[in-house]
């Protein structure tokens, strides 16, 4: 087994990105984005998925989350990608359902190299806590587009703003960890091309 450890710094005029991530990890984390929702999401992220990561992002939040959101999404994308190296051995896809009181969320995962996400969260506010609802889907664009996974997130039962969002971040967790993790009749790679 391959240490699957990445670390991505990522510096624009917009934002500055330090992030650490493991994927074979215990669910610790640093988080600090300036925004506490979004740390909220994250923290969840990670406890849930059993990933370390810590994340540091000074932002142009005086604008607004947008840049801060979207580029914190590239960076893990890319953290994910690299720690996932050759993919030997995964088990490639992944799904969970995850229930938050009233709320129930699905999510899929297909870690095929192929960017794509399929996005259904309806949310009834223009914003949660201090982030703008909208920027959730930014970020799961951008963090499933640098890390070439197929990513599908469907709202099964709505209701409250904060427990949607987090029944998602919860529920990708989940479906991640499983995807990523090792099967041992995986001698090679999940696929007839000999390659994802």
């Amino acid at each position: 087994m391959q240490n699957r450890i990445a670390s991505v710094n990522r510096k624009t005029k917009e934002t500055d990105i330090s992030l650490e991530f493991s994927l074979d990890g215990s669910g610790s984390y640093q988080i600090e984005t300036g925004i506490g929702f979004f740390n909220h999401m994250l923290e969840s992220f990670a406890r849930h998925g059993f990933f370390d990561m810590k994340l540091t992002v000074k932002g142009d939040l005086h604008v607004d989350a947008h840049h801060s959101v979207e580029d914190t999404g590239i960076a893990l994308g890319q953290a994910i990608k690299n720690a996932l190296g050759d993919k030997v051995g995964i088990r490639r896809y992944g799904s969970s359902i995850v229930p938050m009181d009233e709320c129930l969320v699905c999510c899929a995962v297909d870690l095929s190299g192929r960017p794509y996400l399929a996005y259904d969260l309806k949310f009834e506010n223009d914003k949660v806590g201090d982030i703008d609802t909208e920027l959730i889907k930014e970020f799961f664009y951008a963090l499933s587009y640098n890390a070439g996974m197929n990513l599908h997130i469907k709202m099964l039962s709505s209701g409250n703003n904060h427990h949607m969002a987090e029944a998602a971040f919860k529920a990708f967790a989940r479906a991640l960890d499983e995807a990523s993790g090792y099967d041992g009749r995986v001698k090679d790679v999940l696929s007839t091309k000999g390659t994802i």
